[in-house]
């Protein structure tokens, strides 16, 4: 795609996301605080539906200019089936069992797009089935502040075009089309024009159709990445959300708290609500991390599979600790206060 063709998806993304907002003040799509939100005003949800139309629009223009794109349809379909379901529950209410059979099925699609529905990988499509679904959830969850969902988004869209670029110095094409990257950044670009804002001050939030459509679109890209290479440890991209989601839950079950209930023991929300630092800090200090990790994993890891199971292992182990050392010390500091 060229320069002139991202321009004109820039513009038309700008536009739609404007049509969006005016369509959620007439529906009355907000999103009012509740006992576990870090803002105190009504705010329209579902700005995120940006980021599956960037897809649509993505789509057209590769179209347009002749390029196939038949290997990405099944994705796509099922991209717009969990956009559907998920505005749906952003706009009223769609019941959990509809919301995770229609994960199930993007995942299907999404693999089924990479080549691996194969009877022989039975395992890995199981594997790929639990951790996509969860991944995806982990976004949703970890959508409570203004700012975070974009910030985390490029900070995994920005070495995937690295990385994608690497590729294409070495064999002369890459994992991925770039212009899926290209694209897919530049609606994240246009939401967080719209929420990338201090508390309060956001147009709109992502809503389930932002944070979950975003996950998939990147969990597509690293498919294609894994898939690739052969090498499961680029999951790295995503390791401090799920670090961050994982180690709440294990905090949770030891204070043996139902996980079907509403709570504010994310780091962030502890972060934010508690501690009463800025949503854009906190956001910041989760896409710099994740850059970090990721950046070096790129750069300084030695590109041979026991380094990279090395290098993953250990910033796991880092990341993990530091979320103990994190929680203690806020426990610490609450009990004093109290």
């Amino acid at each position: 795609m060229s320069w002139t063709a991202y321009l004109i998806v820039l513009i038309l993304l700008l536009a739609l996301e404007l049509v969006y907002i005016r369509i959620a003040c007439r529906l009355h799509i907000v999103d009012e605080p509740n006992e576990r939100s870090s803002h105190s005003l009504i705010t329209y949800r579902g700005g995120g539906v940006i980021f599956t139309l960037s897809m649509v629009a993505w789509v057209v223009m590769m179209l347009l200019q002749g390029q196939g794109i038949t290997m990405y349809l099944p994705f796509l379909c099922g991209l717009l089936l969990i956009a559907g379901v998920n505005l749906w529950d952003d706009a009223s209410y769609a019941p959990g069992l509809v919301r995770f059979m229609a994960q199930v099925t993007m995942v299907v699609l999404m693999l089924w797009s990479l080549g691996v529905m194969r009877w022989e990988m039975w395992w890995f499509v199981l594997l790929a089935l639990i951790v996509c679904v969860g991944a995806a959830n982990v976004f949703n969850f970890m959508d409570g502040i203004n700012g975070i969902t974009v910030g985390y988004a490029l900070a995994v869209l920005i070495p995937l075009l690295l990385l994608d670029a690497r590729w294409m110095r070495e064999d002369g094409m890459g994992f991925i089309d770039i212009s899926y990257l290209v694209v897919a950044m530049i609606g994240v670009l246009v939401f967080g024009f719209f929420n990338f804002w201090p508390k309060d001050r956001a147009m709109c939030f992502p809503g389930d159709v932002g944070s979950i459509g975003i996950a998939f679109i990147l969990l597509f890209a690293i498919g294609r990445l894994i898939v690739q290479t052969g090498d499961v440890t680029y999951l790295i991209l995503l390791l401090v959300y799920g670090v961050d989601g994982c180690m709440t839950i294990l905090h949770r079950l030891s204070l043996r708290e139902k996980l079907v209930q509403a709570h504010r023991k994310h780091a962030y929300q502890m972060m934010v609500n508690e501690l009463q630092i800025g949503h854009l800090k906190v956001a910041l200090l989760y896409m710099v991390l994740q850059l970090a990790v990721s950046l070096g994993f790129i750069f300084l890891c030695p590109n041979t599979l026991l380094a990279h199971w090395l290098y993953l292992i250990g910033a796991a182990v880092v990341l993990c600790i530091a979320y103990v050392l994190f929680v203690r010390w806020f426990m610490c500091r609450r009990n004093e206060f109290n």
